[in-house]
């Protein structure tokens, strides 16, 4: 049987000289592949208790819906600015050259609610930390969060070291 490295397509050089890509979108052109990455994020919240599932744009929305329909729960969109219609809560975060800002429904969490967050890689964190940030601030509980992928040369773990945090696949370099 396959492990989920198998599926990873790496592409050296890519976006510069010394950078090793690592594309997603070859484990989701293989049903195999897909199946297999969903499962085993899935297994990492199977002792976890949980109300809600959050993934960011977009990836996460591909990983993330999958599982909240598996576990019967319902999944909420962090999504880029001024893609959602109703009241929303947004935060601002770092990138690499420059900086962004993602949005959530304010009615989309409850006081109380136990989330768990779910995406395709974590690089630098800084996505998910402001998700988190969002997710506390209507008064829900991050629980866990999920990565199929982590580059653990990148340091985003450490943005995210009060949190239950665990990724799939972890590759050492950037």
């Amino acid at each position: 049987m396959k492990k989920i490295e198998d599926y990873v397509r790496s592409i050296p050089d890519f976006p510069e000289p010394g950078i090793i890509f690592r594309d997603v979108t070859s484990i989701l052109q293989d049903a195999d592949g897909l199946h297999l990455a969903i499962d085993s994020m899935q297994d990492c919240l199977k002792d976890i208790d949980v109300d809600v599932i959050v993934g960011t744009e977009s990836r996460g929305f591909i990983f993330g819906v999958p599982i909240a329909y598996n576990l019967h729960k319902p999944f909420v969109p962090v999504r880029k600015k001024g893609k959602l219609p109703c009241e929303t809560i947004s935060e601002d975060y770092d990138l690499e050259y420059g900086s962004a800002t993602i949005e959530m429904h304010k009615d989309s969490i409850k006081p109380g609610q136990k989330v768990a967050v779910v995406d395709d890689l974590i690089a630098t964190g800084g996505t998910i930390e402001a998700a988190i940030h969002m997710i506390e601030e209507l008064g829900g509980e991050v629980v866990k969060v999920v990565f199929l992928m982590e580059l653990a040369g990148l340091n985003g773990r450490e943005k995210l070291k009060d949190y239950d945090v665990e990724s799939v696949i972890c590759y050492e370099g950037k």
